[in-house]
């Protein structure tokens, strides 16, 4: 017995180094011409673009137990025997990782009276990271815009400064996965042979393991989006009421996702090309100066964001991927599982003896899942669409405030009609748990299903309490200047001065999950505080 304490106690206090190395190296060469031609009423300007990036990083880590002095740090690791892995932790390993993209772009812009505006563009893009045949698409789009303001019917409408017709239709590509994806993983892993377990490693053969690899996919090509864009740009009153509104819609085909597949394949995912998807969305940015006088004046942004995303067709022509919680009609990005109805009161001792009945233990305090189908069983067919991952709206409010040189500035922002998944409260003990409203026979209204210390896992369903909606609105930014007067700065060499304060981050006027910063999806508040000086010579 003394011997084994003996040799955990060195071992703690042996000495651990490691020594790693990260080298990143990335290189963009553009070439680029340009013609501009202005012949009477017409202006024509044409843009020819070649352009060629390469990102490379390589890796490497060494580390070793028991090293005999501690000052040798890491530049003595040959003095452990670094093939004993298990007395001395030794361990080493490499890795590197490069991918390129090549690109050529024609663009012709062609304005006629600086009233009628026409561009025509196309792109040739090639990816590494894509399978051989499908590396290289292209990519065309064209764009009208009218300026109204420019019209001679216009002219005797002062108060119009501004007033442009915006439309576009064009296709882009998406090829961000990870090098190397359409090759499937090279992974280690130990099968038994004999009596011992051998060193193995799997590449895109099918091969069961503990920690299962990605299959690989040769026909893996680019994710394409045709968009059309319809926009107004104005501005009114010189200026005091100006901003865009955009109005588009989207076909996605052959969203590049990572999807789980079946195991029995040998692999538990893949990267692929999976369906089509549509997409709506409103922007709105509005600049307004409500007040200006000569001492005083308040300026005002306001943008607004609407979004909304459906899938259009999976691969395979399934109405449904549930492994993946895809399903036509709903959004890519939901949350599926089971719902829940509050807590199992005292009360419902007869409608929870019709569960028990079936295998399950519930009892008052407990978290109450929500049984679909009515057969007293809760099981995968119990699961629903819960909520969306993605914001429906986003909204953002600036305001700026100056007087006499004193400037305040405001900013507010704020996302709507969306879910959060915090987890739940699973109550395994007093170690690390916020206060929480929990379950008791004389807090039955608790938000928290009651602790069960005497049950491992504690309540099965305490994570069904976690699905929340994460609206909030926050305040993002507030600052506070001054500006000395530069007229009296110019006796001295000074050109401008400003003396200024600013927080960051600061709070919530309005979240409907208290303990977490939505906006960062921590369960802290990062604020800052900055003060500062700023001077112009």
């Amino acid at each position: 017995m003394f011997l084994i304490i003996s040799e955990i106690y060195l071992f703690l206090f042996r000495t651990h180094v490691k020594y790693a190395t990260d080298r990143y190296l990335s290189w963009t060469l553009d070439n680029q011409i340009n013609y501009n031609k202005t012949f009477g009423k017409h202006n024509l300007g044409v843009t020819l673009l070649q352009s060629a990036s390469k990102y490379n990083k390589e890796s490497g880590s060494e580390s070793a137990n028991a090293i005999p002095n501690e000052n040798f740090e890491w530049y003595n690791m040959g003095s452990v025997d670094i093939t004993d892995a298990a007395t001395y932790g030794a361990g080493m390993s490499t890795g590197m990782s490069e991918n390129q993209l090549a690109s050529y772009m024609a663009r012709i812009n062609y304005a006629y009276n600086d009233r009628y505006l026409l561009t025509v563009s196309g792109r040739y893009d090639g990816s590494s990271v894509l399978a051989d045949g499908h590396k290289w698409s292209f990519f065309p789009s064209a764009a009208l815009g009218w300026r109204i303001d420019q019209e001679d019917f216009m002219k005797d409408i002062s108060w119009i400064n501004q007033l442009k017709l915006r439309f576009g239709l064009g296709t882009t590509g998406n090829s961000a996965v990870s090098a190397y994806s359409t090759l499937g993983n090279i992974q280690s892993f130990y099968v038994p042979f004999g009596s011992t377990l051998t060193p193995a490693y799997a590449t895109n053969e099918p091969y069961y393991t503990s920690s299962q690899v990605k299959m690989a996919n040769k026909d893996l090509g680019w994710e394409k989006t045709t968009q059309y864009n319809y926009g107004v740009d104005f501005s009114f009153l010189n200026g005091r009421i100006s901003g865009s509104m955009d109005i588009y819609h989207s076909n996605t085909n052959d969203l590049l996702l990572s999807m789980t597949i079946p195991t029995l394949t040998g692999f538990n995912s893949t990267y692929a090309n999976v369906g089509k998807t549509k997409n709506f969305g409103v922007d709105l940015s509005l600049n307004l100066v409500p007040i200006q006088t000569k001492d005083f004046e308040w300026s005002s942004t306001i943008n607004a964001a609407y979004q909304k995303d459906e899938i259009v067709e999976l691969a395979n022509g399934k109405q449904d991927d549930i492994s993946n919680a895809w399903f036509i009609g709903e959004s890519i990005n939901v949350f599926y599982g089971t719902a829940s109805d509050g807590l199992w009161q005292e009360s419902d001792a007869a409608e929870m003896a019709k569960f028990n009945a079936n295998g399950h233990k519930f009892e008052a305090g407990m978290v109450k899942p929500v049984d679909q189908d009515g057969n007293y069983i809760i099981d995968s067919n119990d699961r629903i669409i819960l909520g969306n991952k993605n914001p429906k709206w986003v909204l953002g409010w600036s305001n700026t405030f100056n007087y006499k040189g004193l400037e305040l500035g405001i900013e507010l922002n704020g996302r709507f009609g969306y879910m959060v998944d915090t987890g739940g409260e699973g109550q395994y003990g007093m170690y690390n748990q916020r206060e929480i409203s929990y379950w008791t026979p004389d807090n039955t209204g608790a938000d928290y299903q009651k602790p069960i210390y005497s049950t491992a896992g504690g309540d099965a369903y305490s994570s069904l309490l976690g699905f929340k909606d994460a609206s909030f609105i926050k305040i993002r930014n507030i600052s506070l200047g001054y500006n000395f007067n530069s007229k009296a700065l110019k006796n001295i060499g000074i050109s401008s001065l400003k003396l200024y304060a600013q927080a960051k981050n600061i709070g919530n006027l309005y979240s409907s999950v208290d303990f977490m910063d939505l906006d960062l999806g921590t369960t802290y508040y990062n604020r800052g505080f900055t003060f500062g000086l700023q001077v112009g010579f």
